[in-house]
């Protein structure tokens, strides 16, 4: 009779390592992202006089980030994503309005009722494709601006919604005018947000959201509940997008009547763009330098600012393939490539 065969722990072997999963590499912190957010986290002390458009960074940041889980991971296109952004802000301006002026609990109820939304509109949404889909989101859009505009009643009509008081932050911190608080709420749900969709699109659901986006017929025939995982993107993408508009509403306590309207969508389609989709980070950083190059250009030329955005716009483009990010991976990869086959010569 065969002996029985001894364990790795007896025989004195060291125990095989199990393979590390690619939801495990995926899910693992980088270099690149922890000083990404140390740099973000370091504006108080490298640019204190800014820290007003710091915080509009961060805000435009994570709205892109809304569209980016939509898009650049649930490949469903949207003309009228600030139908999200407009009804989470209108919603905390109205319950600050109206007695509940706490800011946080008033930021997740705004981003719940914006998500609440989303829920209902992707019933439709799920069933539409191409240009019916672009028409379905840009309509939304446009109805709830006309109704920003002509309830004057409620929301302020084109003067917008003003009166608006928010308690301090945590019963301690008020809005001040340079910033500083405002700026520091933001960045904690700036990153609060970023938590969310990084765990998020490394899960499973995150992967098969993925393979949607490039053979939605193969992870329909391999049994992926297609509908069900566009609903839910689309509803948490609606949620952040709200969430986007109330901090937008709490730090500057006034809401425009544009925040609903075609402009705002435009604007965020091209700050992920710029920063390249389906990369999170490229969100923050397309916002980054489309708000500080719109500030800068404004200055210097009022007149045709927009003109030289859409210049750059399309110069990353043609150019960097994948906006900032894949551009710079791209010439990171060729770098690294040239350096490799340096050293083994």
């Amino acid at each position: 009779m065969a002996s029985p065969q001894a364990s790795p722990q007896e025989s004195g072997a060291a125990p095989r390592s199990r393979p590390v999963t690619q939801l495990e590499r995926r899910s693992r912190w980088r270099w690149h992202e922890i000083l990404f957010w140390l740099a973000a986290a370091s504006c108080p002390l490298i640019v204190p006089d800014d820290l007003v458009l710091a915080s509009q960074v961060l805000i435009a940041g994570l709205f892109a980030l809304s569209l980016d889980l939509l898009l650049g991971y649930g490949g469903i296109v949207s003309l009228g994503h600030a139908a999200f952004f407009g009804v989470g802000a209108y919603a905390a301006g109205l319950l600050a309005r109206h007695g509940w002026g706490e800011p946080v609990s008033g930021l997740l109820l705004s981003g719940a009722l914006a998500g609440l939304l989303g829920f209902a509109l992707s019933f439709i949404i799920v069933r539409v494709r191409g240009i019916a889909l672009l028409m379905v989101t840009l309509g939304v859009s446009l109805v709830l601006h006309e109704a920003a505009v002509k309830g004057y009643a409620v929301t302020g009509g084109d003067d917008g919604l003003q009166g608006i008081a928010v308690d301090p932050l945590l019963g301690l911190f008020s809005m001040d005018m340079w910033g500083r608080t405002a700026f520091g709420y933001s960045l904690a749900v700036a990153f609060a947000g970023f938590l969310l969709a990084r765990r998020l699109v490394s899960s499973p659901f995150g992967l098969a959201l993925q393979g949607m986006r490039e053979n939605g017929r193969r992870m329909a025939a391999i049994g992926a509940p297609l509908r069900r995982h566009s609903a839910l993107i689309y509803t948490v993408s609606a949620a952040l997008a709200g969430v986007a508009g109330a901090l937008l509403t709490q730090t500057t306590e006034f809401v425009s009547v544009e925040v609903l309207g075609f402009q705002r969508s435009a604007e965020v389609l091209i700050m992920l763009i710029l920063g390249g989709a389906g990369h999170l980070y490229g969100a923050f950083i397309g916002a980054a330098v489309f708000m500080i190059v719109r500030d800068q250009l404004a200055a210097a030329n009022p007149e045709y600012w927009f003109f030289w955005l859409g210049l750059m716009l399309v110069l990353v483009v043609l150019f960097a393939r994948g906006g900032i990010i894949g551009g710079i991976a791209t010439v990171a990869g060729k770098l690294g490539s040239r350096f490799r086959k340096g050293g083994t010569r």
